[in-house]
C-alpha cells in the first residue's frame, strides 16, 4: 500500500532500563559497573535494549509503508498534541498502553509486543510482524475496538486528571492524608494514607492488592469474610468505578466507616482536602505527574465522559 497523507501515525516509545541507566551514570561502562558491582546481570539490560530497539526499527518501517509516521517519547505525552484523526500505536510494556489512552480523545491505540518472552502483554495484542496487516485496517477503521472507561477527578482549581487504571489521593509521603469524603448522601472526616478510586481495567491491579489484603486479614482474624477468592475486577468498559480508602484510622475527630464503595455520574465521590501540604492526585502510578491536593482544595471524582479505544 503507498503512503497516504489522509492520516497520521504517532509511534509512542519509552526508555529502556539501560537507557535510564546512561542517563543517570552518563556511559554504557558506568551503568554496568554500577549494575554488575550490586551483582546483577548485566547481560539482561544490553538484551532488552537490543530487542526494543530492533523492534522500533521494524515497527517504524511498517507504519512507515502506509502512512506519515511520527514517532513520540513517553515523556512528552502530557504536552503532546494529538490530532483527531491520528492512530496511535504504542510499543512497550501494557503501563505505557494505559498512560497514552489517558491522553487521548477518541483516537485508537494499538498496543505492540516488543518482547512477547518478557512481557505479558495483556494490551499488547499485536507484534511487530503482524502488525503491517493490522495497520492497514486500523487506517480504514476495518479493525473490532475495544472500549475502555476513564476516572476524571475534577478541582475547584478549575484542574483536571484522567486515570486509565486508578487515582491515588492522598499524602506524597508517608504521612497521613486527612480530608472530608462524600458518598452517596454520606460523608465522614477522615485521616487515612489515601484513597484508591479504580475503573474496571484497574481493577485487577492495585485495586485487587487492597482486596486481597482486607480479605486475607478477615480471615487470619477470624472475622467474616473468610473466602479469600472474592472477585472484585469488573468490566473494562463498565459505567462506575470502585473506591476504596486505605488505612483508615478512627480517632476522636476522624472515622473509618466509609472504606469502599462505588463511584458513579450519579453518586461521584467528593473529597476536601484538609492537608496544609503534601496532598497530591496522581493517576496510573505516575507519580511526577500530579495535581496538588492541599487544604480548601475540593476533588469530585466520576466516570470520565470519553473512553480510551483499543484496537484488537
Amino acid at each position: 500500500m503507498p503512503a497516504s497523507d489522509e492520516r497520521k501515525i504517532i509511534l509512542v516509545v519509552r526508555p529502556t532500563r539501560l537507557d535510564e541507566l546512561i542517563a543517570r551514570f552518563n556511559t554504557v561502562q558506568q551503568a554496568q559497573f554500577y549494575v554488575e558491582h550490586l551483582g546483577a546481570d548485566f547481560s539482561d539490560y544490553l538484551a532488552e535494549k537490543k530487542r526494543y530497539e530492533t523492534a522500533i526499527a521494524e515497527v517504524e518501517a511498517s507504519l512507515r509503508a502506509v502512512a506519515r509516521v511520527q514517532r513520540l517519547d513517553r515523556r512528552y505525552l502530557p504536552n503532546f498534541v494529538f490530532g483527531p484523526d491520528d492512530v496511535v500505536v504504542v510499543l512497550g510494556q501494557d503501563g505505557l498502553v494505559a498512560n497514552t489512552l489517558k491522553y487521548l480523545d477518541g483516537q485508537p491505540v494499538l498496543g505492540v509486543n516488543p518482547d512477547p518472552k518478557r512481557w505479558d502483554g495483556l494490551l499488547l495484542p499485536f507484534n511487530p510482524k503482524s502488525l503491517q496487516k493490522v495497520i492497514g485496517e486500523a487506517l480504514r477503521n476495518k479493525r473490532p475496538i475495544k472500549r475502555v472507561s476513564m476516572a476524571k477527578a475534577t478541582l475547584n482549581t478549575g484542574a483536571v486528571i484522567h486515570a486509565v487504571n486508578d487515582l491515588f489521593i492522598g499524602p506524597q509521603s508517608h504521612v497521613s492524608a486527612r480530608y472530608l469524603l462524600k458518598a452517596e448522601e454520606r460523608e465522614e472526616r477522615q485521616s487515612s494514607s489515601g484513597i484508591i478510586v479504580s475503573t474496571g481495567m484497574g481493577s485487577t491491579g492495585w485495586l485487587k492488592s487492597l482486596y486481597s489484603g482486607w480479605l486475607g486479614a478477615a480471615s487470619a482474624l477470624g472475622l467474616e469474610p473468610s473466602d479469600r477468592t472474592i472477585d472484585m475486577s469488573f468490566a473494562w468498559d463498565a459505567d462506575y468505578l470502585r473506591y476504596f480508602v486505605r488505612e483508615p484510622f478512627p480517632s476522636r475527630t476522624t472515622g473509618a466507616s466509609i472504606v469502599a464503595g462505588l463511584v458513579s455520574n450519579t453518586h461521584p465521590l467528593t473529597i476536601v482536602s484538609e492537608m496544609p501540604e503534601h496532598g497530591v492526585i496522581f493517576s496510573d502510578g505516575i507519580e511526577a505527574d500530579f495535581l496538588e491536593f492541599n487544604a480548601g482544595t475540593r476533588a469530585v471524582v466520576t466516570v470520565a465522559e470519553r473512553q480510551g479505544l483499543l484496537v484488537v
